[in-house]
């Protein structure tokens, strides 16, 4: 690609797969998966993982654009989410994941660009994060207060980022009351996704240490959303989950 600047880079190849995407539209199957998505879905139908812009494309992509590197990479993220379609913004998480072993902090701001470009979902939400904040805050690559500004973001799937990121440092020995001091800022959170992505955590954090989860649960049970409730104690036996029932007035 010679020594083009990255920027040119990046939208060059930002166009080819748009153009690429858009010639090989499915309306038929793009249809088939809005029921998943109460928020929208707009995507080019092309879904099945055996189809070409996985297996052959994406690697054909990478190999030739290799020289972008990670910040261009994540330059276009930026590009590719500012078009809504659902397959750009996986391709964009899909070349992001061979960069983990060389993203630290310093890649946290740009990765936040992508929610302001347009990540507007709950899938390409949970794919980025597990696929690259949960690894990289579990190696110790990016620091918990790495994304404290993200809990406070305009964005709601940026703020559901935050809980479902931590989910990787459940299998570390991180003290899980220290965890949950970090969520408190996001209990009153009013948006669905968040809640989910809250009660999500809560629920597997409490299969590690209960204890520490259920005094946090009952101390936010009569403030917090009843939605995080719902997922955070869905595991646990009947009789548990009424001791988390909001009291009445």
């Amino acid at each position: 690609m010679g020594s083009r600047p990255a920027v040119d880079l990046a939208a060059a190849l930002a166009a080819e797969i748009q153009a690429y995407c858009k010639a090989h539209a499915n309306a038929a199957q793009a249809a088939r998966y809005k029921r998943y998505f109460r928020e929208g879905y707009d995507a080019w139908g092309i879904m099945d993982a055996k189809h070409a812009l996985w297996t052959e494309m994406e690697p054909a992509w990478r190999q030739r654009f290799s020289g972008l590197g990670l910040r261009g990479f994540l330059k276009l993220g930026e590009l590719l989410f500012t078009g809504g379609k659902y397959e750009e913004g996986a391709v964009a998480i899909r070349f992001l994941r061979p960069f983990r072993d060389r993203m630290d902090a310093a890649a946290v701001p740009r990765i936040a660009r992508w929610f302001e470009a347009g990540i507007r979902n709950w899938a390409h939400t949970d794919v980025l994060c597990g696929e690259v904040l949960s690894p990289l805050l579990a190696e110790g690559r990016i620091a918990l207060d790495d994304l404290a500004g993200w809990r406070i973001s305009p964005h709601p799937y940026q703020r559901r980022a935050v809980p479902v990121a931590m989910l990787g440092l459940l299998g570390n020995d991180t003290a899980v009351p220290a965890l949950l001091e970090f969520l408190r800022p996001m209990m009153q959170d009013p948006e669905r996704v968040v809640q989910q992505g809250l009660g999500w955590f809560l629920r597997e954090a409490w299969k590690k240490q209960p204890q520490p989860v259920e005094a946090f649960l009952l101390e936010w049970k009569d403030r917090a959303p009843r939605r995080i409730y719902q997922y955070a104690t869905e595991k646990m036996a009947p009789a548990a989950r009424t001791r988390f029932r909001k009291s009445r007035s």
